[in-house]
């Protein structure tokens, strides 16, 4: 059985056979471990005694955006991530200075520490972070040596791209590509979910009366910020094309990325449904190298499927376009949507993401499992797998 929150986010099928163990994940944020792992290249990199500074930041109960935020305002020194980790788990991951003048040297506060490790020529980049490897306990769950299918699970983006507790991101980013600007306001500010808690849903639903914007804005809590800054605009100018604008571009960005990725979930249930073999490529398929390099399908050389990520320069030249080209006539949306002539800054090409998951260094003892993603695959995917879970987010997802 799916959960039903799975199928919002575009996926209604495991791929492996597993019955699954239950339990749940994150009931303390120390059961939860990511280490990024860097290129052997990069790591010999970071060796120069000037340049651009690299750190380790280790943290836990504090997401990577607002762990550089705390370290700029207090040390003034502008760090970058490789990759975001969220603040349920314990992380250790690489920062870097965009600038070469100014280091600092280890500094550490209550949720996280901050390590200078070296130097580099030129910043590092996400291409340089290859990896991320997990160390993650199941509480309450059955025989976790059972699973043995790690290498048959599709690569579909996690609940947190979407929102998790409350799955809206892939919406407002729908409604972004109709240029239905009024509505994706309306999905930001009332958008409401079973998971949420009691007081941000209150809140939500009296926000769902556009006339009632000015007389709650005070009680709109400040961690909801993105929909205090949509509020004042409203408030101020009474347009929703502006408002949207006053959102930062990388989360703009990020809700057409949602949907997108939400296509692509979809995309992948219905080819598995299908009978397609999503874990061999063959001949005509589009292939990442082991080098990450995209290309066609080369016989004898080391390479993984791809599926098309749709945006206006969709490729239709695969064996998926007949399930991808059904979906997007179900959504009543077409490729030459994500180019979007009124806010062309948060267009989207498209390109390609691999079809299965790439698990290396799998092991489970009691119930801990460990296990190394390739950058951009969800360990919650994997879990899913594992745990089969009933309903997901009371599961810790």
């Amino acid at each position: 059985m799916i959960p039903k929150i799975d199928s919002q986010i575009g996926i209604s099928v495991y791929s492996t056979k597993f019955n699954g163990i239950g339990g749940q994940i994150r009931t303390e944020v120390e059961n939860f471990k990511v280490d990024e792992v860097l290129s052997e290249k990069s790591l010999k990199s970071i060796n120069q005694q000037v340049g651009y500074a690299v750190y380790k930041l280790k943290k836990k109960k504090i997401d990577t955006n607002h762990a550089l935020s705390d370290i700029f305002r207090k040390k003034g020194i502008r760090l970058k991530a490789l990759g975001l980790k969220d603040a349920s788990a314990v992380t250790e991951q690489f920062v870097c200075s965009d600038n070469k003048g100014k280091s600092i040297e280890n500094y550490s506060s209550e949720k996280y520490s901050l390590e200078k490790i070296g130097f580099v020529k030129k910043p590092l980049s996400k291409k340089d972070m290859i990896a991320n490897h997990f160390s993650i306990k199941i509480s309450g769950c059955g025989n976790i040596s059972d699973f043995t299918e790690y290498d048959k699970v599709l690569n579909f983006y996690g609940y947190q791209r979407f929102g998790s507790k409350r799955p809206v991101t892939h919406l407002i980013g729908k409604a972004l590509l109709q240029r239905n600007f009024k509505k994706a306001v309306e999905l930001i500010v009332s958008f409401t979910f079973s998971y949420d808690s009691k007081e941000n849903t209150e809140i939500r639903e009296k926000l769902a009366d556009k006339s009632n914007y000015k007389k709650y804005f005070e009680q709109v809590p400040l961690q909801m910020d993105i929909e205090r800054i949509v509020l004042q605009e409203i408030i101020e100018h009474d347009n929703e094309q502006k408002a949207i604008h006053a959102i930062p571009l990388p989360l703009r960005r990020f809700y057409v990325q949602a949907y997108q990725s939400f296509l692509f979930n979809h995309a992948l249930s219905a080819a598995f449904t299908d009978g397609e073999n999503l874990f061999e490529a063959q001949e005509g398929d589009i292939c990442y190298d082991f080098h990450g390099i995209i290309g066609k399908y080369v016989k004898g050389l080391d390479q993984h499927l791809a599926l098309p990520f749709v945006g206006y320069s969709y490729y239709k030249k695969t064996r998926f376009d007949f399930q991808i080209s059904k979906i997007l006539k179900a959504e009543e949306i077409t490729p030459k949507d994500f180019f979007i002539k009124e806010m062309q800054e948060i267009s989207s090409e498209g390109g390609f993401r691999q079809a299965a998951i790439q698990c290396t260094d799998y092991s489970s003892q009691d119930n801990t499992v460990e296990f190394t993603l390739s950058r951009g695959s969800f360990a919650t995917i994997l879990l899913r797998e594992i745990m089969k879970p009933e309903d997901p987010i009371l599961a810790g997802f």
